[in-house]
């Protein structure tokens, strides 16, 4: 898999932005494995990623009316990458270079 479609964005939150230094979270693509994304970490932004933790994030949908669905939100998968200690990266020099 090219390592350019395997992060897609910064999640950028509140709670995200205010978690344990040296941790981010990104949306990564659907059939990417923690190597996969360690890998791509590493390219794109020259640090060492001590881990990877990855959780799938479902859709959720709304009955509205007399039965209708709408979708509120898109199925993602998330991964909180874990850096060396003292290593921090700037996320918002992220960008796809295809």
């Amino acid at each position: 898999m090219d390592l350019y479609h395997v992060i897609q964005k910064p999640i950028l939150t509140e709670k995200t932005t205010h978690d344990a230094e040296g941790r981010y979270t990104f949306v990564v693509h659907k059939k990417a494995t923690k190597i996969d994304i360690k890998n791509a970490i590493r390219e794109l932004y020259g640090v060492k990623v001590k881990s990877v933790n990855v959780r799938p994030t479902p859709k959720k949908t709304r009955i509205v009316g007399r039965g209708r669905t709408i979708q509120k939100r898109d199925a993602v998968k998330k991964a909180t990458i874990t850096l060396e200690p003292g290593k921090t990266i700037d996320i918002y020099k992220f960008s796809k270079l295809k």
